[in-house]
């Protein structure tokens, strides 16, 4: 068992490089689907949504299954690593292809398409990411270490944010004699700049695999005999498995809070680029540079997070950082709309912008990096409680809320967009094209409205019960019972041999 293990750099290093891939993903995802398919192509924002939303629906079955699969697979390489090893080209040919549908696709044929494209996509995710986060939780059982982990998995997760955003708008989407206001409007610009992400999804995974290959040896193995399953009793043993994981206090209201943060965060995303275009009247070259300063905050509020955990605890980390988020989500705009913010599409307005999402970076990181690291904690003592190791079932829920931020916040952009009566259509390209009042009420959905739901996330989050002495309480309690399991299983074999 891997109980209190100190992680080697190289491994740690190729754990987290493989979150970069999600990170590509996620913001690719986040930030250009509804705009690529609503804005481009024309497909009315709550379709987009819907679309989205059924592949989110798809997500809450795939997500635990790929955990309880993980849980209970026998394999030479472990439990995780086939499933990083397989997901990779399926996962960069259907990205791709989300970006690239058919020329002249009618409104109905073009909703199928990103349906489907979403979904398969979002299912080759699910059977690296899952896997990929629940080894982390697995790796060891040090508290300070998961945490160590975590930050190593956020900060390459986030590189890959700024990377995917920044690549775009920078040389993907400049803008051209045709698209003046940006390449975001041409919609040729996407195929090229899919494929180009793709190919780095699939060095990254693959790079993350081979690299923890040598932690395979220290890694726990399936709890239980080892069950052949048909599709119905994969689904029964996942159901039954989710089932005992959510009667775990800490976690049903650490998943019900951390959804709805996330889900904010997704709305955030999907009309970041709305909001920069047409509220904050910015160019491509600024949103470049926009891009870059909450990756950068979160990427250095990692290194923050493990010292303030030694001081605080994990619990305050996360409640603050919501907290965080959503007040630098809210004044902003709401200075702006009285008047009292940096002109539109002004020099000071960018680097103003610049320092807020920068703090709201180091806040926010404090708030995704204790959360992983309590899941951990929480799967220790689910294990007591159950005598079951089952990282994958609570990382499967991980993901799930994670994929949360683009599945229920692209639905809700949708509507929201719908709601105001948002013109959509390539030729709408600059804040001259649209009414002022609509603008406004995309300023009030994308601030106010949205981060408003932090309140409730902070209340959920403040339910969560584990801290520092209770897990050393409970990896005490595991020592012991392995201990004594051991001993029984030495004993039963001196008495059958």
């Amino acid at each position: 068992m891997a109980n209190d293990r100190k992680i080697a750099f190289s491994s740690k290093f190729s754990f987290g490089i493989g979150q970069f891939a999600e990170g590509l993903k996620n913001a690719a995802f986040g930030a250009f689907v509804m705009f690529y398919y609503n804005q481009v192509l024309g497909l009315p924002g709550t379709v987009v949504g819907v679309a989205l939303g059924i592949a989110l629906i798809f997500d809450a079955v795939t997500d635990p299954l790929a955990g309880s699969l993980s849980d209970n697979w026998h394999s030479r390489l472990g439990r995780r690593h086939p499933f990083m090893y397989a997901s990779a080209i399926p996962l960069g040919i259907t990205f791709f292809f989300l970006f690239n549908p058919p020329a002249g696709l009618s409104e109905t044929w073009l909703f199928v398409w990103v349906l489907v494209l979403s979904v398969l996509t979002r299912t080759a995710m699910t059977l690296y990411h899952v896997p990929h986060i629940a080894l982390g939780a697995e790796m060891t059982e040090n508290y300070q270490e998961r945490t160590l982990l975590v930050s190593f998995r956020q900060f390459f997760g986030t590189f890959g944010g700024i990377f995917a955003v920044y690549i775009g708008f920078q040389y993907f989407f400049a803008a051209t004699p045709e698209y003046e206001n940006g390449g975001q409007f041409n919609p040729d610009a996407y195929a090229p700049y899919a494929i180009f992400l793709a190919i780095l999804m699939v060095i990254t995974i693959w790079w993350s695999a081979w690299g923890t290959r040598k932690e395979i040896p220290f890694l726990p193995s399936p709890s239980g005999p080892h069950e052949r399953l048909n599709a119905r009793g994969m689904l029964v043993r996942m159901m039954r498995e989710l089932w005992q994981a959510l009667q775990n206090y800490s976690f049903r209201w650490l998943f019900i809070g951390v959804l709805i943060l996330y889900v904010m965060v997704g709305v955030d995303a999907a009309l970041n680029i709305y909001v920069n275009n047409f509220f904050w009247g910015l160019t491509p070259p600024q949103m470049a540079i926009l891009a870059l300063p909450a990756g950068v905050g979160v990427m250095l509020g990692v290194f923050l997070t493990p010292v303030l955990h030694r001081l605080f605890d994990k619990k305050p980390g996360l409640v603050w950082g919501v907290a965080w988020w959503s007040a630098c989500q809210i004044v902003p705009v709401l200075l702006a709309l009285a008047g009292l913010f940096p002109e539109s599409g002004s020099t000071t307005l960018v680097w103003t912008l610049f320092a807020i999402r920068f703090v709201q970076g180091v806040g926010v990181v404090q708030a995704i990096v204790s959360f992983g690291s309590m899941m951990a904690d929480v799967a220790d003592e689910h294990e007591l409680a159950t005598g079951k190791r089952q990282e994958g079932i609570f990382f499967g829920a991980v993901a799930f809320s994670g994929k949360a931020a683009s599945g229920v916040g692209s639905i809700v952009a949708g509507i929201g967009l719908d709601a105001i009566s948002w013109p959509r259509g390539a030729n709408i390209q600059g804040p001259g094209d649209v009414p002022h009042e609509t603008i406004v009420d995309l300023a009030i959905l994308y601030g106010p409205v949205v981060a408003g739901f932090a309140v409730v996330s902070v209340w959920c989050l403040s339910k969560y019960q584990l801290n520092r002495e209770r897990h050393r309480e409970i990896l005490k309690a595991l020592e012991a019972r392995r201990a004594e399991r051991g001993d029984r299983d030495r004993g039963e074999a001196v008495t059958y041999s």
